[in-house]
């Protein structure tokens, strides 16, 4: 006797196959609970129905190589595990290789895909079952003989498959999630040898000639994966679906998430991650990172709460090297118009920059340092770098009394300079950064400052890596206060509850004209 047809299921099975958004919505709601957000943005199109056109279009072999350039956030990565899943769900033989910057990313996304998968509602709607013996989150196998494996974008590829061959219909492929890490892409080795893998092994897994590859990310370098794509360069001609943060208009692609007043803001703050990440345009490399006219010049001297020094010791005095550099900085409460804003900012107070024997490091350090004894703040620390020079200048100051001395590590997990220099601009564009306007070392700062690019094709740092410290220690990780100061902070805060408080009696008695509010 005939199995009989459950209609409901039918329907509600054939619905989710013919659309990747509805598939989505479906399962992202099945999966976490939670409602999956379809952008609304004004004047445009939602980035999730463009998106998932782009990938419907790959299902259905139009288009065997796609490039889906979005910004963060967008949810690039759900979209490219539901694709995944979605093609299981009429082609459960298909065979992909998911392929992220790292491995651990790469298989935090098939977990998620085995999530859907392996659920009952997606086992009774499709008839799809998990192979039993496959139980990793990283590679896995339908019973129907399909696969699913995670790979690093920079490992070893070789040996496994994406797609079937001789067949004319969908049968898997391969999926590269942010192939590049936002701060390894200003390293040319590190970016260069993710296209070199591309090139010379991740391309030749696909195992037909109908076999697609879908690159979905954000642009991070102007000489990246998506410029090695669309540049001409790849054997293979690519589509390219190019979605900007902000359009010509002014309308934000995904104002649930990232409404246009932010993006103005990061536009301002951080132009070079707007422009890559946001804007998929990044910009050339060897542009400067700083601009002169983010630096505040004072025409009085702030009142700074602390002090403090920041120093980069060079290991020779030859011209053509980074000299040693000893900065000084004061930490104060930034006013506008005579009010308190509640935000720190750093004064740069003075700054020398030398070129001198490691064996004259202590006897000029000493004497940069009597200067700044004389300034009505002393400083409290002093942070060097640790390197042979600096650890050296470091234990003969070990023994000086009153003043900490702060070893700075360069570690993998600091990241490079760029890095680090990418990750200043924000409070330097924020005008956090002072001088006094008169300030002897001004103008060889804030020059050097404005010379200092994306691609380290400048040819000193020095000046940079002792503003990139201080910012470190007294705006990011703001240990200036939590190790040494914790009673200037605990005023700063006390004085900036207080002055709120006064606003609010002061608008509370011009709002009822003087006289107390009257309760009923």
């Amino acid at each position: 006797m005939a199995t009989p047809i459950d209609h409901e299921k039918e329907t509600q099975a054939a619905k989710l196959r013919g659309s990747l958004l509805e598939f989505t919505r479906y399962f992202f709601e099945y999966i976490t609970g939670r409602q999956f957000i379809i952008s609304v943005p004004t004047c445009r199109e939602s980035h999730h129905i463009t998106c998932c056109r782009a990938l419907t279009a790959v299902r259905r072999l139009e288009v065997l190589r796609e490039i889906i350039n979005l910004p963060p956030g967008c949810g690039k990565s759900t979209l490219a595990s539901m694709w995944a899943a979605w093609g299981w769900a009429s082609y459960p033989d298909s065979n992909y290789l998911y392929i992220s910057y790292s491995h651990e990313l790469a298989a935090k996304h098939t977990a998620f895909i085995r999530s859907i998968v392996a659920s009952k509602m997606y086992r009774y709607l499709f008839d799809v079952e998990l192979d039993p013996d496959s139980r990793a989150k990283d590679a896995f196998k339908t019973t129907a003989g399909g696969s699913i494996k995670a790979f690093g974008s920079g490992g070893a590829i070789t040996g496994q498959d994406a797609g079937l061959p001789g067949l004319n219909r969908f049968t898997g492929g391969v999926i590269l999630d942010d192939a590049h890490k936002p701060d390894e892409a200003h390293s040319d080795t590190i970016r260069q040898g993710v296209i070199n893998n591309y090139d010379e092994t991740i391309r030749q897994r696909c195992r037909g000639v109908n076999v697609p590859i879908v690159y979905i990310g954000q642009r991070v370098h102007e000489a990246d994966l998506t410029d090695f794509f669309l540049s001409g360069k790849d054997v293979d001609v690519w589509h390219a679906t190019i979605l900007k943060g902000l359009d010509e208009a002014g309308n934000a692609l995904y104002p649930e998430m990232m409404p246009k007043e932010k993006l103005l803001a990061l536009q301002e703050k951080s132009p070079y991650v707007f422009a890559s990440q946001y804007q998929q345009n990044p910009l050339p490399a060897g542009g400067g990172l700083f601009k002169p006219e983010w630096f505040v010049l004072l025409d009085e001297e702030p009142l700074c709460h602390t002090t403090f020094i920041t120093a980069d010791t060079a290991e020779t005095n030859k011209s053509w090297n980074d000299a040693t550099v000893f900065s000084f900085w004061g930490v104060y409460e930034i006013e506008t118009m005579g009010r308190k804003t509640g935000e720190i900012g750093l004064h740069w107070i003075d700054c020398m920059e030398i070129r001198i024997e490691p064996k004259d490091l202590k006897e000029t350090f000493m004497d940069f340092y009597a200067n700044c004894v004389r300034y009505p703040k002393p400083p409290l620390m002093a942070a060097i770098e640790k390197k042979s020079t600096g650890v050296t200048l470091v234990s003969v100051l070990q023994e000086l009394r009153g003043m900490q001395i702060r070893q700075i590590e360069r570690t993998i997990a600091s990241g490079g300079k760029t890095q680090r220099f990418l990750e200043i601009q924000p409070f330097i564009a924020s005008k956090r950064i002072s001088f006094s306007r008169n300030a002897k070392h001004r103008e060889s700062c804030i020059s050097h400052m404005s010379k200092i690019t994306a691609n380290e094709t400048h040819r000193h740092d020095d000046i940079a890596d002792t503003l990139s410290d201080a910012i470190r220690i007294a705006l990011i990780e703001k240990t200036i206060y939590s190790n040494d100061n914790k009673e200037v902070e605990r005023k700063l805060i006390l004085e900036n509850m207080n002055q709120s408080l006064q606003r609010k009696i002061r608008a509370r008695t011009a709002l009822y004209g003087g006289h107390s509010q009257k309760t009923y």
